[in-house]
């Protein structure tokens, strides 16, 4: 079948990939001009881990990672405030876990399909019109085409699933945060592989320093409700520099470095929860149909798991795209559900409301030196999911 896929960011390009592999011809449409850079560090593990193994770009992935060996809060001055070493990740995955850049986890994934895969750079899925064997699909650019099937990869703003399910508030349910993310070459001062976090009530910053002589920061801050996302870099940095204003530590001098950044990520904190993922000829994966949060840790394994899934379902149901949405999505949803409602939990303590809350929470990860009680705090790393084997499909 000729599927077409909205978005080449994690999600796209993992289907298209699996798709590729089970003898159909996948169509990536992207807006942006070229892959995506920037954004934060994510951590890996779980059954994405286990996926790209299958994919072979592992090796990559892990060159790409960096082990890091502690996670540190400091007060105004820069002094230890708390913290823990996380060893207890590796710990509980075996060793199969890294942290890296999440656009080097989806240059890993494209260039496994790179020259193999056609890629619309520059465009995106503007109409979707279902006929009894087909789906006309329009193009802001391109000249229209007919596909067999339709997927939405285009992430927790997708312009599908706003075209063929609904608008995004239907669907969208915020945690009660913004968040930001640049990065500055040449920063000083640097702690290798360390992730630095400074906090006040309801606002926090954090930095992680990168191969390159590359610092990432991180803000994250509390909002009431879900705010429209600035439409440019100078608007982001306005935001930025009036929600930091008065807070110590580092702060004052990152803002002014700021004015050097590149583009800046920024984005709400929110999910996607929606009562079907596929309709018709269209179905959606990653943060477009199922978004757990940056708060779940795992976001772009679990997307590549539910490509896997959802290549794997068409391919064992042949043409009969309706079983293989069913199946999909029977497999899916409660997994992805149950880390809806992990991250859920986690969010009101990711950045405390309160002053008294920061210090709390600060003091209590010092116990996670106990590894019992790091046992506690973490919970069950360990995806509660079996993949199936599609390679008799």
């Amino acid at each position: 079948m000729k599927i077409a896929i909205n978005g080449a960011g994690i999600a796209g390009p993992a289907l298209a990939y699996w798709l590729l592999h089970h003898g159909h011809e996948p169509v990536l449409i992207e807006k942006a001009p070229a892959l995506r850079s920037g954004g934060y560090v994510v951590d890996f593990w779980g059954s994405g881990y286990d996926i790209a193994e299958k994919m072979g770009i592992l090796p990559r992935l892990l060159e790409a990672g960096y082990e890091v060996g502690e996670v540190r809060f400091v007060d105004t001055h820069g002094k230890k405030s708390g913290g823990f070493p996380t060893d207890v990740f590796s710990r509980m995955t075996r060793g199969r876990f890294t942290s890296l850049q999440r656009s080097d986890l989806a240059a890993a994934i494209y260039s496994a399909i790179d020259g193999k895969v056609e890629t619309l750079f520059g465009d995106s899925i503007a109409s979707v019109d279902e006929a009894a064997d087909h789906t006309h699909v329009g193009f802001d650019h391109a000249q229209s085409r007919d596909f067999d099937l339709v997927i939405g990869a285009d992430g927790l703003h997708s312009r599908v699933r706003s075209l063929v399910f609904g608008e995004e508030a239907e669907f969208e349910r915020f945690l009660g945060y913004n968040v930001a993310a640049f990065e500055l070459t040449g920063y000083r001062p640097r702690d290798e592989l360390a992730y630095v976090s400074h906090a006040l009530a309801g606002r926090q910053v954090s930095r992680f320093s990168k191969r390159g002589d590359r610092t990432l920061f991180m803000f994250c801050w509390r909002e009431r409700e879900p705010t429209p996302v600035p439409a440019d870099d100078a608007g982001r940095r306005a935001v930025l520099r009036r929600e930091f204003a008065g807070m110590g530590w580092e702060i004052p001098a990152i803002l002014t470095a700021m004015e050097n950044a590149g583009e800046i990520y920024f984005d709400r904190v929110s999910q996607i929860a929606m009562p079907r993922w596929t309709k018709g000829r269209v179905a959606l994966v990653g943060d477009a149909t199922a978004c757990v949060s940056l708060l779940a840790g795992e976001g772009c394994g679990l997307a590549m798991a539910e490509a896997y899934v959802l290549a794997g379902e068409i391919a064992r149901a042949g043409h009969g795209h309706a079983a293989a949405f069913a199946g999909y999505e029977a497999r899916m949803k409660p997994f992805l559900a149950a880390k809806q409602a992990s991250a859920r939990k986690f969010a009101s303590s990711f950045v405390p409301g309160t002053d008294f809350g920061v210090t709390f929470r600060n003091w209590m990860m010092r116990l996670m030196v106990i590894p019992k009680v790091a046992d506690f705090f973490v919970g069950d790393l360990n995806d509660d999911i079996d993949m199936p084997d599609y390679e008799a499909a």
